[in-house]
């Protein structure tokens, strides 16, 4: 089973989900932490998380290779977050064909996993290449994981509503 938590900044859709994967696990799920540390203000969120986690997932760290981090794992896992594997993606030089061809590698599991993701497609379009490129990006692979997944929920001011 293949479940989105898609919602703004904030919105308390990373809970939600974590809720979601502990609530429906029979084994203590993974938690894959894609956000690399990028700067103090990065790592303070990172420590938040953490915290917040306590000890209900075993963490695996992995800002690009989401698929190879998890594709001998059978429990099930907690993808945090596809918005900052993207980011890394694109920090690194990888294309939109690589995130489409890495995330249908992990939608192609068969093990449960629960996908987090940024919904940056309601703002304006910014006036620069680099952020117009992640918001092209962002939506079409929450379109192709949207698609794949089972359920879908969006989240809104800490309510995840069930849309798929």
């Amino acid at each position: 089973m293949k479940t989105l938590f898609i919602g703004g900044i904030k919105s308390g859709k990373s809970q939600n989900a974590e809720d979601y994967i502990l609530k429906n696990s029979s084994v203590k799920p993974r938690y894959l932490a894609t956000t690399e540390f990028i700067d103090a203000g990065m790592k303070d969120r990172i420590e938040a998380h953490v915290q917040s986690r306590g000890d209900n997932f075993v963490t695996i760290e992995e800002s690009l290779k989401i698929y190879e981090a998890i594709k001998t794992n059978k429990s099930p896992v907690l993808v945090e977050c596809v918005s900052m594997w993207i980011n890394n993606m694109f920090y690194h030089d990888f294309t939109l064909q690589d995130m489409q061809k890495e995330l249908n590698l992990v939608l192609d599991l068969e093990q449960e996993v629960v996908f987090v993701l940024n919904d940056v497609g309601s703002g304006i379009i910014p006036d620069n290449k680099l952020a117009r490129d992640f918001i092209d990006a962002s939506g079409k692979l929450s379109q192709l994981i949207a698609s794949r997944c089972d359920e879908v929920y969006h989240t809104i001011a800490g309510i995840s509503t069930r849309i798929k």
